[in-house]
């Protein structure tokens, strides 16, 4: 039981979620005790030519940056090793133009330095190596895809100004093993990062949450879920003193009444995240970036539009006043029919590969219970129109008798109904749940249209089941996979599918689509929520 949090706490105090209000007051860092006065806090770094200090980094980051930089420098060498082997012969010429009294070769020194030099600088230049790109998100990419277009040009530009008779074979097959290699890479630097994060905690930002209880217990939440994203929070500092009587409670300790600055170094965090709109005036906030300058700590500020990301979101500055401008949900005309002819091509070339896979299914399913292999069911689609959908049969010829039996028993809290170990589900269709194989038959559905690859789950319910926001899920064709199989599938509660279904629903792109089709490889293949 949590102890209540007194509002005459005094400015220093930490409210735990474990423990009473501390009776030791911690002095402020800017207390000079022979001066007797408290020194105002700085108000940013003087703009200095030289001697401007350097902000202090994490550890992890800087050997992260250190291995991209080899890894990359190894990336370049291998791509234009590549080149050589796969154009040798057609630039024969360029390949024996001798110099340095014919010990080394114009291209020896090109491909095994110039190459090299030029893919790295210009990596730099793009902000590859920035920080706030590193390890989450896309963005790390499309840097490395920007430095490939950017390389191409001075390719190109070089050859030309030398007058190197090169062919464009061969550059474009250094450009696209460079880009290939490169994205390789560091995706495979990407993946050992976040397991290092999931399995220690360990290469994170350490995160202090300023803001109203229950905005940072969600900003806290969020974090938690996706640990492999990098940010741990590690402490909750609240605007005001709660009111008399009122409890905290919070998985990390509470604090109120300190200077931001000062208590985010205390407690070895390197990231200050201000959680809603309530948390800072729009002076305390331009006051507190000052202070941060030249300490190395982040700022991080989560808008009061949520679950809206990517190209939806554009500042727009008007003297100094940024305008946070949300564009509307693009799922029509162009996009939707590039979407349409991706879901139809994929869904006809995989029936016809894996039409082996579909038939042994087939197979050990006739034989291991009887009755049909197939299952059709009636769902929800899009605009709210019903249609059939197609899966192998998982459970008894009769689990649709003894479903009111079960029923007590359910432990979904939405329109589902699901069961740990339901009974009613056969050996073979354990397996095939576990593996998501049941659902290979909705292939056909996408390729009648009936449904997409990624969108929301088609839900077993009626069409009046979908009230309000919920609603909105039928904006889109359902998909045979989507953010809830990707985010916990069936451990998640029907809040949170909800949300991460409207969050598609706003977000919807065909990269997006891309990274959960990539994403649902590794979730399938683990089994997590599969049941």
């Amino acid at each position: 039981m949590h102890d209540a949090i007194s509002a005459r706490g005094k400015e220093g105090k930490v409210v735990s979620a474990h423990t009473q209000i501390l009776s030791t007051v911690v002095p402020s860092p800017r207390y000079d005790p022979e001066l007797g006065v408290i020194t105002p806090p700085a108000n940013g770094m003087p703009r200095l030519i030289f001697g401007r200090p350097v902000a202090p980094r994490a550890r992890w980051r800087r050997r992260y940056v250190v291995v991209l930089l080899l890894l990359d420098l190894l990336a370049a060498m291998a791509a234009t090793r590549t080149v050589v082997a796969l154009f040798e012969k057609a630039d024969a010429g360029f390949w024996d133009d001798r110099f340095l009294g014919g010990a080394v070769s114009t291209f020896a020194l090109v491909a095994n330095v110039g190459v090299p030099l030029l893919w790295m600088t210009i990596l730099t230049a793009s902000g590859a190596y920035d920080r706030r790109a590193l390890g989450r998100g896309t963005e790390e990419l499309r840097r490395v895809v920007r430095a490939n277009v950017a390389m191409a040009a001075a390719v190109s530009f070089l050859a030309l100004g030398f007058k190197k008779d090169v062919s464009r074979a061969t550059v474009a097959g250094v450009i696209v093993a460079l880009l290939l290699y490169t994205v390789a890479t560091r995706v495979a630097a990407r993946i050992v990062l976040r397991r290092i994060r999931r399995s220690t905690q360990r290469a994170s930002q350490k995160v202090l949450l300023v803001g109203r209880l229950g905005d940072a217990l969600a900003v806290h939440e969020v974090m938690i879920r996706n640990a492999g994203a990098g940010l741990r929070p590690v402490a909750i500092h609240l605007p005001r003193h709660p009111r008399p009587g009122e409890r905290v409670e919070a998985p990390v300790p509470v604090y109120v009444g300190w200077d931001l600055v000062p208590l985010v170094q205390q407690l070895g965090a390197d990231t200050i995240a201000v959680c809603g709109p309530a948390s800072l005036e729009s002076y305390e906030l331009r006051k507190l970036a000052w202070q941060l300058e030249g300490t190395g700590l982040d700022l991080v500020v989560v808008p009061q539009v949520t679950d809206v990301t990517g190209p939806r979101i554009h500042v727009r500055p008007i003297e100094g006043l940024p305008l946070l401008n949300v564009e509307e949900p693009t799922i029509s005309g162009l996009s939707l029919l590039a979407k349409s002819l991706l879901d139809r091509v994929t869904a006809l070339v995989g029936l016809v590969l894996l039409s082996p896979v579909l038939l042994g299914i087939a197979l050990a399913i006739k034989v291991t219970d009887p009755g049909p292999v197939l299952f059709r069911q009636s769902r929800i689609g899009h605009q709210g129109r019903a249609f059939k959908v197609w899966k192998f049969r998982t459970m008894y010829t009769d689990a649709e008798q003894r479903l009111e039996a079960l029923r007590d028993r359910n432990e979904s809290d939405g329109l589902l109904f699901k069961i740990k170990d339901d009974p009613r589900v056969t050996p073979i269709g354990r397996h095939l749940r576990g593996l998501s194989l049941d659902e290979l038959p909705q292939l056909v559905n996408v390729l009648l249209g009936q449904m997409s690859l990624v969108g929301p789950r088609p839900l077993p319910t009626e069409d009046d089941d979908y009230r309000g926001d919920v609603r909105r899920r039928l904006l889109v064709r359902p998909g045979i996979t989507g953010l809830w199989q990707i985010s916990g599938r069936s451990d998640l509660t029907w809040e949170d599918a909800v949300r991460l279904d409207l969050h598609y629903v706003d977000n919807w792109s065909l990269v997006y689509d891309l990274g959960i089709l990539w994403r649902t490889v590794s979730v399938v293949l683990a089994r997590r929520g599969a049941y």
